[in-house]
């Protein structure tokens, strides 16, 4: 065999070795996308992984699964208060301005951080803002939890009180209308301090014997 066939012979291998090479990463990389874009497909929605939805019939508001044994107790109160035929508005008012700084500061059970706490009990021209302000601000760096494996620690509220309260008016420049109000002091306790507020001032409107959230500080 002369140097030219052997040149040849090892020019010839080394394109097999090289295309079996390209082979093997090209399925390598085939594999692993399936395997990630299988993932993918486990990958659901916020409202996929709230179960057990219950809802208060011509209020819109809910309790589902995810949400605390707190956040629960005052939906039932609530519930059994807006169905009872005979509606105390003051309590109504209290319940509302409870679950919604419960939702808005228990959120470790939140999804990431589109899923906002307390928009149930916004007035509808507000919901747009007081969403952008909460994902900019406290919910600003919750990591997403989909797959159920973040570690982050978050706030979880264990109980609110509310320590103050009067009746006033308050003005919807969006409406321009004034409608009577309830201003309620609350404070909050956390399962572990992680640094959240501990006390809110909470509005709460009367809008045609509705009750919606319109301020807090």
């Amino acid at each position: 065999m002369d140097k030219k066939e052997k040149k040849e012979i090892r020019d010839s291998i080394r394109i097999i070795l090289f295309t079996f090479v390209i082979v093997l990463v090209v399925s390598a990389i085939g594999i692993v996308s399936y395997f990630v874009l299988k993932d993918d497909k486990k990958d659901v929605t916020v409202d996929e992984l709230k179960k057990n939805t219950q809802v208060i019939d011509g209020y819109g508001i809910t309790v589902d699964d995810l949400d605390s044994e707190v956040y629960r107790a005052e939906f039932d109160k609530l519930k059994a208060n807006l169905e009872s035929g005979n509606i105390n508005s003051d309590e109504y008012a209290k319940s509302i301005a409870k679950m919604f700084v419960i939702d808005l500061y228990t959120i470790k059970s939140k999804v990431n951080k589109y899923d906002v706490g307390g928009v149930d009990f916004v007035l509808e021209e507000g919901k747009a803002n007081f969403i952008t302000n909460v994902t900019d601000t406290i919910y600003n760096y919750v990591e997403d939890n989909k797959n159920g494996k973040r570690t982050q620690q978050l706030p979880y509220v264990s109980g609110v009180d509310i320590v103050k309260e009067k009746t006033s008016q308050f003005k919807i420049n969006e409406i321009n209308q004034t409608l009577d109000s309830y201003v309620f002091d609350i404070v909050i306790k956390y399962e572990s301090d992680l640094g959240y507020d501990t006390s809110v001032e909470v509005t709460v409107v009367n809008r045609d014997n509705r009750m919606y959230v319109v301020e807090m500080n």
